[in-house]
């Protein structure tokens, strides 16, 4: 893998620290630079440009959602700036999850993470998917099914805005668009059912699901049914 340049915002003297150790275990990593809020933080997303930021939630100056919101803002008049974003924090609450993903953050996890998943959620955010952390996985999957109470298509309600996909992600799924049958178990995947729910919605067998699960994984680009259902209302697939 190619060197991944990683800058952390934390305020903390000891978490940034044992975050700056953690990520440096892998020889792919690169900490281009540390700040201890958000002022600075975001001075050295623009000047260092690195390929992800890790920004801690609670910064003195401003809190993480609205430094992730204002730099995404920055970027959208700068397009050379890429940087991904992965929101670290020990706050799992579904108004905090929601309202980072909605302000334009790439992933989220908690700061009690293992290292080999902090390490995992750096890569997969680094490669454009969204990485949630299994603890606060179902808070997501909980909004989305109080959108989508039945799983059917066009259902109106509340909704979390989230940032648009890549440009990469978006051709991979131009290239390979889903089936209308992938369609419809994604959208079921979206209201939170499980295979033998959507076998049952869909008069199929549970092994025909599977199937098609793995099919929507792969053309989606995304490890799980948890970042599936993110980049298909990223990608506004999902209406």
């Amino acid at each position: 893998m190619s060197e991944i340049k990683i800058l952390v915002i934390e305020d903390h003297n000891l978490t940034r620290i044992g975050l700056r150790s953690a990520l440096q275990t892998q020889p792919e990593f690169n900490i281009v630079g540390e700040a201890a809020n958000a002022t600075d933080g975001i001075k050295l997303l623009k000047s260092l440009k690195p390929d992800v930021a890790t920004i801690d939630i609670g910064l003195p100056d401003m809190d993480g959602i609205e430094l992730t919101r204002t730099f995404r803002q920055y970027q959208a008049e700068n397009e050379d700036y890429t940087t991904k974003l992965l929101i670290l924090t020990m706050q799992n609450s579904e108004q905090a999850v929601l309202a980072a993903f909605a302000a334009g953050a790439d992933s989220y996890c908690m700061k009690d993470i293992e290292t080999e998943k902090l390490v995992e959620a750096v890569q997969t955010t680094y490669s454009g998917s969204s990485w949630i952390d299994p603890a606060i996985a179902d808070l997501v999957l909980q909004q989305i099914r109080q959108d989508f109470p039945d799983g059917s298509r066009g259902a109106s309600g509340k909704r979390v805005l989230i940032e648009g996909i890549d440009p990469d992600t978006e051709k991979s799924i131009v290239s390979y668009p889903l089936t209308h049958r992938e369609m419809d178990v994604l959208e079921l995947i979206v209201a939170g059912c499980d295979n033998a729910e959507i076998a049952k919605r869909l008069y199929l067998t549970v092994g025909t699901v599977k199937t098609h699960v793995r099919g929507i994984l792969n053309k989606l680009c995304v490890a799980d049914r948890t970042q599936a259902a993110v980049r298909a209302l990223r990608a506004g697939l999902v209406p």
